[in-house]
């Protein structure tokens, strides 16, 4: 079982809005084919917003903690996602990975204590039947907050414990996590050893960028993979390239 996450950032222009990086899509959904026609493992896909989720959510002033009880905030951000979603799923099709969409509006929500709830079920049966999940960044409800953002690192933390994934990868914009200098950091195992060098997206982020995503990958059992674009074809054979989280 496979949980692999392509971040927003990878697949979208986050400095222009609603673009999609149709290159680095197409990329990725090459990959994914090949490595879908050489082995039978299972695999839950999520993405991140990128320009069309962050840009939306901004505008709204909406995020993990800050909520919106204005429905049209909620549909403009949940449209764009839909429609992102929609670009990853066709060119995935294109390849005939047999890939479905599975929206988090629709399936998941927090309670009052913010506390992301998510079933599985349904995404077990969709694995068992053969499909090919993609999840993606979304508005949900919110108790007390009307509604409020569930990132896609969220996503995956959720999926990666109660599907009891073996692997996990993110493929971002950054070969993996980078030190003071700039050089990738091989293994992390404590957040406090490289709190100093993380700090949150250049570009417009409203779930934490690479500070949260490690922490949230220091909170699995399974160990994690944070890669660039170059390094997903290597991930998905069974590599651990980039940054391992453990």
């Amino acid at each position: 079982m496979i949980v692999l996450k392509l971040g927003g950032s990878v697949i979208t222009d986050k400095e222009r809005p609603e673009t999609l990086d149709g290159d680095a899509l197409e990329q990725a959904a090459d990959a994914i084919e090949n490595a879908l026609a050489a082995n039978d493992d299972d695999l839950v896909i999520v993405h991140g917003g990128g320009s069309f989720g962050h840009h939306n959510a901004s505008e709204h002033g909406v995020s993990t903690t800050d909520g919106t009880h204005d429905a049209a905030a909620v549909l403009e951000i949940h449209g764009a996602m839909k429609t992102l979603n929609q670009f990853v799923l066709s060119r995935l099709l294109e390849r005939g990975v047999q890939a479905v969409p599975v929206h988090p509006f629709s399936t998941a929500h927090r309670d009052d204590d913010g506390t992301l709830e998510l079933p599985a079920a349904q995404i077990e049966t969709m694995l068992s039947e053969g499909f090919v999940p993609v999840l993606h960044g979304d508005v949900i409800a919110h108790a007390g907050a009307g509604a409020t953002i569930v990132s896609g690192d969220e996503l995956v933390a959720e999926l990666a414990r109660d599907l009891a994934a073996d692997r996990i990868g993110l493929c971002s914009t950054v070969p993996g996590v980078l030190n003071a200098d700039d050089a990738v950091i091989d293994r992390i195992s404590a957040y406090e050893d490289v709190a100093s060098v993380l700090g949150a997206s250049d570009t417009t982020d409203v779930t934490g960028g690479m500070a949260a995503k490690v922490q949230a990958l220091l909170a699995l059992d399974a160990e994690a993979s944070i890669f660039g674009l170059e390094g997903l074809a290597s991930f998905l054979e069974g590599a651990n390239p980039g940054t391992t989280i453990e």
